[in-house]
């Protein structure tokens, strides 16, 4: 499908597909197919990083007083069971619903539901809460999910009470303006949307609106300032920050806005497709903001359908959010296909610490990863993902990592042509033993076959293994007609890079194309109006400097600077914090 013709005209959906099951099997990430990754606690909500839930506990009584507590008891190691009840009888709440909370004095606390049951030594049902801030009034006896010295569920100490069904009620900040609460429609009038969400309005758009161009520092200033780009809320940031990158000035993922559903698709295809395009894509590019209940929409639907849980309140990480979007529920074509066989949306670096690099760039932790895995690349993606390499979310292995303008992928393509490393001619043989020996990278591993054995003459490379690459015919006959042929490099462009800093992502986005195209900085919990019951405020400003920094020149500068405090703040964030960097092909995207 040509993305091009999808301006020209609204495509009109009219089948409706079938329901499958097939999408569990479809492979996921490079990461998940060696590792799991760590569990840890979030921020907000207590659970783990896998999607998993974490197992809750609740108990009631039918008065709202305060209930009688224990200290949790931390050094008690026990096995935690899954909560006895998956809903509070006759009220629509269930595990995982986001809840207001009545206690004493008449107030409101916010929270999701992670238990409910009756405890031991109880007769009534309860209801644990993880709250989204530290319970102050220890009155509630607050914990970390143990009720009585029993744990139940778990979260960071101080966010657990345990309450009686009837002090629960829906989060009416959740309450979509078109949503089922109890099966029927709620709407809710304009005052209110103000109050929870700001005085910005978001409409729906529908049709086709193409991405927005800022080539100009001047042109990219007119768009930014505070309300602009993705409302923030409840953990979200993971969420906005992609949106932003995958959306807002490129059009490498709008087939998932138009592609017509196949018979493979899940029923609930088109529904998705048009909140994504009309709620939260089409209102981003033309009106430079999207709010947090249009977004909500979309977590609602990725958390019902998918098998990532937690979506609309967890803190999550990129990839968990693109497993559920793209393979699991949109059916996206891999982006990328592997010579192992194995197919996948994003690569993650997979490298062994090299002392000798101080401030690796990307194109080299890519060349080192293919390298050791001994893979390569079927063909070149029209979009290509590359997670940075870490052990865990908060050990890096590089202190400083510099992103590549430009990535080369010419001689991670298997069958592209490639030029011989010491002549310039067409190479036939590859040898991986002479990775960094001519200090190349894997250009230095490509050889033709006069020069393969004048280098290997040498007795250091007497024992290197070489092997024939794979060489398109037509390269072979003109290189056999004609001297010093000319070889293409394959490039791909770097547009976006997704940065974490203590569980908040951001994301650096450029608005252009060539070299010299400004940047913009995009934080979607940038501010904030209110305190509990207040809401984000979404900000994009211009990164002036940011083109320099990503030149040798510049980057060389800046890694000057011993200590990473003493760097301007954002270029701490872009060198330090990168966690996932986005790369295009303008070539390949013309035909896909």
């Amino acid at each position: 499908m040509e993305i091009e013709n999808a301006y020209e005209m609204q495509r009109a959906a009219t089948t409706s597909p079938s329901d499958s099951s097939i999408y569990n099997n479809i492979p996921l990430t490079v990461l998940e197919l060696f590792a799991s990754p760590p569990v840890r606690y979030s921020h907000e909500f207590g659970h783990n990083s896998t999607g998993e839930q974490t197992t809750t506990a609740a108990q009631a009584s039918d008065d709202s007083a305060a209930i009688g507590c224990e200290d949790s008891d931390l050094g008690k190691v026990e096995s935690i069971k899954p909560s006895p009840l998956q809903e509070i009888p006759d009220t629509g709440l269930v595990i995982g619903s986001m809840v207001e909370v009545s206690v004493l004095n008449n107030k409101n606390l916010h929270g999701v539901i992670q238990w409910i049951g009756v405890p031991s030594g109880d007769n009534s049902i309860m209801v644990g809460v993880e709250l989204e801030d530290e319970a102050v009034d220890k009155e509630l006896c607050p914990s970390n999910g143990s009720y009585l010295g029993v744990p139940l569920f778990k979260c960071p100490e101080g966010r657990a009470i345990f309450v009686a069904p009837n002090q629960c009620k829906s989060d009416r900040r959740f309450t979509d303006m078109e949503g089922a609460v109890g099966g029927k429609l709620n709407v809710i009038n304009n005052q209110q949307d103000t109050k929870l969400f700001g005085q910005v309005e978001c409409p729906s758009v529908p049709g086709a609106v193409p991405p927005l161009r800022a080539q100009k520092r001047s042109d990219l200033e007119k768009l930014c300032g505070k309300f602009k780009g993705i409302q923030g809320h409840h953990n979200s940031c993971y969420l906005d920050a992609t949106l932003f990158s995958m959306f807002t000035f490129t059009t490498v993922f709008d087939s998932l806005l138009f592609r017509p559903p196949d018979p493979d698709d899940i029923p609930s295809y088109l529904e998705v497709q048009k909140v994504l395009r009309e709620e939260i894509v089409n209102p981003l590019r033309k009106n430079v903001f999207v709010r947090a209940d249009r977004v909500m929409k979309l977590r609602k639907l990725l958390d019902k359908l998918s098998s990532v849980s937690g979506l609309t309140s967890e803190e999550k990480d990129p990839e968990e959010f693109l497993n559920s979007l793209l393979a699991q529920i949109m059916h996206v074509e891999p982006f990328l296909k592997l010579s192992s066989g194995q197919d996948a949306y994003f690569y993650q670096l997979f490298v062994e610490k090299d002392e000798r690099l101080i401030f690796p760039t990307v194109q080299q932790l890519f060349e080192q990863s293919f390298h050791s895995s001994d893979i390569k690349l079927k063909e070149v993606p029209s979009c290509l993902i590359i997670q940075m390499p870490r052990f865990g979310k908060n050990f890096k292995m590089y202190p400083r990592i510099l992103p590549s303008q430009v990535l080369d992928v010419t001689d991670i393509i298997e069958d592209s042509p490639r030029q011989c490393s010491v002549c310039g001619n067409l190479a036939d043989h590859e040898c991986r033993d002479c990775f960094g020996k001519l200090d190349e990278g894997l250009g230095g591993t490509a050889f033709c076959y006069t020069c393969l054995d004048t280098a290997h003459k040498h007795e250091k490379r007497a024992n290197h293994n070489f092997r024939k690459l794979s060489i398109p015919e037509d390269y072979t006959i003109m290189a056999e007609h004609q001297q010093n042929l000319n070889i293409p490099r394959l490039y791909m462009e770097l547009f976006a890079v997704v940065c974490i800093e203590t569980s908040h992502y951001v994301a650096f986005v450029k608005t252009g194309f060539g070299p010299d195209a400004p940047w913009c900085f995009f934080d979607s919990m940038a501010d904030r109006e209110g305190e509990k019951n207040g809401y984000n405020i979404p900000n994009m400003h211009v990164v002036p400097n940011l083109p320099q920094w990503l030149t040798e020149e510049g980057a060389r500068s800046l890694n000057e600077t011993p200590n990473e405090k003493l760097l301007p703040p954002l270029a701490k964030r872009l060198f330090c914090d990168a966690y996932m960097c986005m790369y295009q092909s303008s070539d390949v995207m013309m035909y896909r």
